[in-house]
């Protein structure tokens, strides 16, 4: 049975099963650690990969292959982001070519104040709303002259989109051993009230020069690979062009697990933009 990019099998599954019977009085995250260490299951920064875990237990948990403990407390995923306050109000307009922005910065998200405010302004003025980014992350604002201008936010890549896996060139094996060295912009928001020309494209520049040393810092390993899908009906992709990212395809329309073809989703534009000239070499080595 393959969950969250791993295929668990058969003893796995009854070691888990076992697990249960034997450990009644285990959580959920405590079921979550002991699994990580009894697969050896680590992210590339020798963290135990526990969110992947959670998550494969859960679709284990829903297959009927085992029955989980009830949860102790309520997470909220899948609660709408209800936090809004002034500090997100529409503000005046600034309309100037980017070059002409004064202290144009990118300031990565570190603590609960930031946060709040990137969610917020993401759940107010995004099109498809806030949610959590998945796995390792790394969330920016943009501020020029004491103001927030835009927000990025970059997360986990997805498992697996042909016309990406077919211009890398690498194999299902080193798809699976390497694909945290991509990394998706998965949202970018100029606000609503900001008209700078040119500010989308410095903004991606100014992002993929930076991201690798924070990501290293955060998590101890440098990706080599930026990834992002724009929906073909609504936007154009034209920073993405302007910033030199590569167009290499769209994606089917479907979900990452409708495996049945019955769950239909906007068709995305793929664009990819290397952060260093032998990238191919690092996810196909």
């Amino acid at each position: 049975m393959r969950y969250c990019g791993r295929d668990f099998s058969d003893n796995e599954l009854a070691w888990i099963r076992n697990l249960l019977a034997e450990q009644p009085q285990l959580n959920r995250a405590q079921l979550s650690r002991s699994l990580c260490r009894h697969l050896g299951w680590y992210k590339a920064d020798g963290e135990l990969k526990e969110m992947s875990c959670r998550v494969a237990m859960l679709r284990m948990h829903a297959d009927g292959l085992m029955t989980l403990p009830e949860p102790q407390n309520g997470n909220g995923n899948g609660r709408v982001y209800a936090r809004s306050t002034q500090a997100t109000d529409p503000d005046l307009p600034i309309d100037l070519s980017a070059e002409h922005l004064s202290g144009l910065r990118l300031e990565p998200v570190v603590d609960r104040r930031t946060s709040h405010l990137w969610n917020e302004y993401i759940q107010r003025y995004h099109y498809l709303g806030y949610q959590p980014l998945p796995g390792a992350q790394m969330r920016y604002l943009a501020t020029a002259q004491g103001r927030v201008l835009a927000l990025l936010g970059f997360g986990a890549a997805a498992w697996k989109i042909a016309p990406r896996d077919l211009w890398i060139g690498w194999s299902a094996a080193q798809r699976r051993e390497r694909l945290h060295l991509i990394i998706n912009n998965a949202r970018f928001l100029i606000l609503p009230w900001i008209t700078c020309r040119n500010l989308a494209s410095k903004l991606l520049a100014m992002a993929a020069r930076r991201i690798q040393d924070d990501w290293a810092i955060r998590y101890g390993y440098r990706p080599v690979l930026l990834e992002t899908f724009v929906e073909s009906q609504r936007f154009t992709g034209t920073c993405y062009r302007a910033a030199n990212w590569t167009h290499v395809g769209q994606t089917q329309g479907r979900g990452k697990l409708d495996t049945n073809h019955q769950t239909p989703l906007a068709v995305k534009d793929i664009w990819l933009f290397p952060l260093e000239k032998r990238f191919k070499t690092s996810l196909c080595s």
